[in-house]
């Protein structure tokens, strides 16, 4: 028995901000010291390492579970399923509903209660529920989805990743540059046949002394604040993500049986260009090779790092041919990788 995706959907907030945007901020260090090189000068480096030039934020008033409806309406039309056929609904989130940038996060009910009943469903044993797992919640949610259609729990699942990191951004903080908006979801149906789908997962959690590599703080410029912006400390996280994320996708690429020159793409949360990329490097250099070209499809520079959205969106648009230069055919295999909060880290293999 597998899981397949049957459909994908994706909804891209309206409003598109350059980098341009941030030439009037005041960057402030942790320490609420103002950063002393130009802000031309910040911006510059910070496209060279992230290769973010804009990023998508949502509108006022649209709200995760919001952006979430629509990007599950679009998986759903294109599975041509009934919504009343749908056994569970799971959200990846990890701020809630914000309505604007400081507004308190609403999480109850759960966003994929308030999903299930934008898409007005009736049936009662349809059961919706939240996953905050980091940015690797979407894909946690593909496991588990995995999980219950193998165990005879559910046969059609819908999975939905969202988030409004634009509503928890510090203004004075650099790596508000960073953050993006997005929703991307996936019908993930029951398959009797051995072909295709899902074929392995792996899941790692570190907290000892990584927990707090990111997490809730003040703003760089207030001393007195309350702790409501997403803050994180970007060597340590780059430091982690680039020791153990490559061993735990070798470890799901092993262990699933597939050879490496088997994959056609791998697609990588996408939080930073550098980072990813030298994530990769570091995978194929396990196996002593190098990464083939065209493998590692992306979207961050004009996406931004959307937590949650970034690998459902990604996929969609390469699934929808929306990528000039990549596309995936019957039977191809890729690998999907995610890293966050917690710290966390997922991979799975997935044959089209």
């Amino acid at each position: 028995m597998r899981s397949l995706i049957t459909g994908t959907g994706a909804y891209l907030p309206s409003l598109t901000i350059t980098n341009d945007a941030f030439l009037t901020h005041e960057f402030y260090d942790s320490n609420q010291t103002p950063l002393r090189q130009p802000v031309e000068t910040t911006l510059k480096k910070f496209t060279a390492i992230t290769g973010i030039q804009q990023r998508r934020y949502a509108a006022p008033g649209v709200t995760a579970s919001l952006m979430g409806l629509q990007a599950a309406q679009q998986a759903i039309s294109q599975a041509r399923i009934d919504v009343e056929s749908i056994d569970q609904i799971i959200v990846a989130h990890n701020y809630g509903d914000m309505a604007y940038a400081g507004a308190p996060r609403d999480q109850v009910p759960s966003l994929a209660s308030r999903i299930k009943q934008g898409l007005a469903i009736k049936n009662p044993f349809c059961v919706a529920y939240d996953l905050v797992f980091g940015c690797p919640g979407w894909l946690l949610g593909m496991i588990q989805a995995d999980q219950a259609i193998r165990s005879g729990a559910a046969s059609t699942i819908l999975v939905i990743g969202s988030e409004t990191l634009s509503r928890v951004i510090d203004a004075s903080d650099r790596d508000s540059m960073l953050f993006a908006d997005g929703a991307g979801a996936c019908v993930v149906t029951q398959s009797l046949t051995d072909q295709g789908g899902i074929l392995h997962a792996v899941v790692r959690s570190d907290t000892l002394t990584e927990a707090d590599y990111i997490y809730s703080g003040k703003a760089n410029a207030d001393h007195d604040g309350s702790p409501q912006f997403i803050k994180m400390h970007g060597h340590k996280v780059y430091e982690y993500a680039l020791t153990q994320v490559p061993g735990a996708m070798k470890k799901c690429l092993d262990e699933s049986g597939i050879p490496l020159e088997a994959l056609k793409m791998i697609f990588i949360h996408q939080a930073n260009e550098k980072m990813d990329e030298a994530i990769l490097r570091e995978f194929y250099r396990l196996y002593g090779q190098t990464p083939p070209p065209a493998i590692l499809p992306m979207n961050i520079r004009w996406m931004g790092n959307s937590s949650v959205a970034t690998i459902p969106t990604l996929l969609h648009q390469v699934m929808q041919g929306e990528l000039p230069g990549y596309s995936l055919q019957k039977e191809d295999y890729i690998l999907l990788a995610s890293v966050g909060a917690g710290m966390n880290i997922n991979a799975l293999i997935y044959q089209v």
